[in-house]
């Protein structure tokens, strides 16, 4: 278990912000709300074989009738009060966000911050029904962004050296809510992402990942 990891999963942000992710020098201006460790362990080889999954898992599928309930609700409203939804046809986008600019700012998308050797990287990245724009990939992390009507945010899948050729995924979350709006929307999802969503995308991705290693 990783230090200082809570029972549910969720790593302290001191956790993330100690490793030198290149994330942290684009999004200096979003706040770090979530660090979670993903039950994925393997060797540097294994990286590529963790963004498949990452990229595939379809969180509205998943066996917990109230994390299905609760995603599948936030796609109601989304169509219902104009939010953005959270899942979209294949290789497509949500037409409800428009191109909003990042709170604070004139841009649309982080990709304009990306240093030179980042840019291109993710050319044949698709997350598929997830509406998830990939930024850019090395070869121990990943990052993505999503935009709608509450919050610009960013999820980011490292691959953490745990010393002896060992590794163990993590995934973050930036955000930059939109007005008070967003805040409290953020504030009111909350205790359903940590109590009910998040343990229960956390075993289905351990499920998966186990299956594909040929533990399970």
């Amino acid at each position: 278990m990783p230090y200082g990891m809570r029972d549910n999963g969720r790593l302290p942000s001191s956790v993330h912000e100690s490793a030198s992710w290149r994330i942290r020098g684009i999004v200096p201006d979003f706040t770090l709300e979530d660090v979670w460790a993903l039950p994925a362990r393997g060797g540097g080889e294994d990286f590529s074989a963790l963004l498949e999954l990452v990229t595939s898992f379809d969180p509205a599928q998943v066996e917990s009738r109230p994390a299905r309930f609760l995603w599948r609700l936030r796609d109601r409203l989304g169509t219902w009060l104009g939010l953005g939804k959270i899942r979209v046809p294949a290789g497509g986008a949500d037409p409800a966000t428009g191109d909003l600019p990042i709170p604070g700012t004139r841009e649309t998308t982080l990709a304009g911050r990306l240093p030179g050797d980042l840019r291109g990287t993710v050319v044949d990245m698709d997350f598929g029904s997830l509406p998830f724009v990939p930024l850019y990939r090395t070869n121990d992390e990943m990052a993505a962004e999503v935009s709608n009507q509450t919050v610009h945010g960013v999820v980011h899948v490292g691959w953490a050296d745990q010393g002896d050729s060992r590794h163990q995924g993590q995934m973050a979350v930036y955000v930059k809510p939109r007005g008070l709006f967003g805040r409290a929307y953020m504030a009111l999802i909350k205790p359903f992402r940590y109590w009910i969503v998040y343990p229960a995308l956390m075993r289905q991705f351990e499920q998966r990942w186990n299956r594909r290693a040929g533990r399970g």
